[in-house]
């Protein structure tokens, strides 16, 4: 069983490669699936450096929105629900769905 510590560091890693390719390239050069990993590191960095969304939506404006319609074109129920929420929501209930949010991303 994979723990909240090891999706944390999964997220960091994996966002770290996504970020550098979008250096590399562009951001249209990343999957659907890479986006969405983009946007939970987004919140997941805002969470956890600020406990709140604001500085997330400083650094991404629409992660919440792309969150949402990248969930649903990737067929991520679990994701789409918790990006669904409202920001409050979302804030208050974050990290009870982050090992949700990550094992459905990690295995998709």
């Amino acid at each position: 069983m994979t723990t909240a510590f090891e999706y944390e560091s999964w997220l960091i890693e994996t966002g770290d490669i996504v970020i550098s390719k979008e250096v590399q390239s562009s951001a249209a050069s990343l999957t659907p699936h890479e986006r969405l990993i983009y946007c939970v590191w987004v919140a997941d960095y805002g969470m956890r450096n600020a406990g709140d969304l604001e500085t997330a939506r400083e650094l991404y404006p629409f992660f919440q929105s792309e969150a949402c319609t990248l969930a649903r074109k990737l067929s991520l129920q679990y994701t789409l629900d918790t990006f669904s929420l409202s920001e409050n929501e979302l804030c208050s209930q974050y990290f009870d769905r982050f090992e949700g949010v990550c094992n459905e991303l990690k295995n998709a």
